[in-house]
């Protein structure tokens, strides 16, 4: 199996906090739709027939797309890929352009899970955030898509932003469970280089979470979802019952995925990976020259034994040591078990089954366990 990640770019404006690669030039969105099409024809044989299981829309805001532009993008992939055997299709939308006609819309398309961002129901840090929407179009972006007849719907939250309170976070996870998502992805606020709300750190406009209550917010996101029947399957990431996103653990479990559009990325599941230019000119000259404008690399050993430990440990299926040993050989194995060594005493690893797992106590601190367990050579 595999999974197709396609990037959509384009947004109305841009978020104070995101860097991922996306223009808020709606002109080039017809051409753009073209050379994406031509990207999945060039590249049909690069997953090697292997059945797609997943297929994930991601941007950007892909809801900036119109019936046509979603027609001719599907079509491609039904002429192109046996994607029959699909189980999953997540577009992304933003919450205000979910009218009930958009919703209805997607609808008639193959989509059978939508991932709605939100990120706070608080309208002075959507306000700050430079989100477009409000809470109240948050609320009836999800009912929109449940009378279009969406049964998988996820929603996006984001904590830890500047000057945010216990009370401000409470109410949005109440909020968010009021509205009953089949899945929940909350991220703490990461200031990344060059952002705008990087620079309003720096020139000390805003107040930055200090990691006490961080680390309250986090446990309190842990505990109510639990509390509601949510499964903590991923650091991140809360589901219902078999409702986790299969797309993103395909990631998680090293299964090969194509990623077409600008700075989308692309792995074989063996030992390749490559990438395309982050920049919409350049993609859709090099797509329409027939050379596409992309990078590519050679995984090591040691490489991708460091990308095991991190999308392994993350999850709640954690890292299976016989397939570490199997895989990576004896002496990585060694390696990795000597420096959990003090993590596990601790109590935040945990060996279950012959699997490593990370541990409730730590959670908050798992970006330092994963990263001690890397290695350099």
């Amino acid at each position: 199996m595999a999974g197709i990640y396609l990037h959509i770019p384009f947004c109305k404006t841009r978020c104070a906090y995101c860097d991922f690669y996306s223009t808020t030039l709606p002109e080039w969105k017809e051409r753009y739709v073209q050379a994406l099409c031509k990207e999945l024809e060039i590249r049909e044989g690069y997953l090697s027939g292997e059945k797609i299981e997943t297929i994930y829309f991601g941007g950007g805001t892909p809801s900036q797309l119109n019936r046509n532009e979603w027609k001719k993008i599907f079509d491609t992939l039904s002429r192109m890929y046996p994607i029959g055997y699909c189980k999953e299709i997540t577009v992304e939308a933003n919450p205000d352009d979910l009218s009930p006609e958009y919703a209805e819309m997607l609808a008639t398309f193959p989509f059978n899970r939508i991932s709605i961002g939100i990120q706070t129901f608080h309208e002075p840090l959507l306000k700050l955030l430079k989100r477009r929407h409000t809470a109240t179009q948050a609320i009836e972006a999800v009912r929109n898509c449940r009378k279009a007849g969406f049964t998988n719907v996820s929603i996006d939250l984001m904590y830890g932003l500047p000057d945010e309170t216990k009370a401000i976070w409470e109410n949005d996870l109440e909020q968010a469970l009021e509205l009953q998502p089949e899945h929940i992805s909350a991220y703490h606020l990461t200031y990344e280089d060059g952002t705008e709300l990087w620079k309003m750190k720096r020139d000390r406009r805003i107040n930055e979470t200090s990691e006490e209550n961080s680390l309250e917010f986090y446990n309190m996101l842990t505990e109510r979802l639990k509390a509601s029947g949510y499964i903590h399957y991923e650091i991140s990431n809360f589901c219902l019952p078999e409702r986790f996103s299969r797309h993103n653990s395909s990631y998680w479990k090293g299964i090969p995925y194509l990623g077409c559009g600008p700075s989308a990325h692309s792995y074989d599941g063996m030992s390749h990976r490559q990438w395309n230019t982050a920049s919409l000119t350049a993609y859709i000259k090099g797509i329409e020259n027939g050379t596409p404008d992309e990078e590519k690399e050679y995984l090591d050993q040691h490489t991708r034994y460091n990308e095991f430990v991190i999308t392994s440990l993350r999850t709640m299926w954690g890292m299976p040591l016989e397939k570490l040993k199997e895989t990576y050989g004896e002496k990585l194995h060694d390696y990795c078990m000597e420096c959990a060594r003090p993590y596990i005493k601790n109590g935040e690893l945990t060996i279950t089954d012959n699997t490593l797992h990370i541990s409730p106590k730590g959670v908050f601190i798992s970006d330092r366990i994963m990263s001690d367990l890397l290695t350099v050579d």
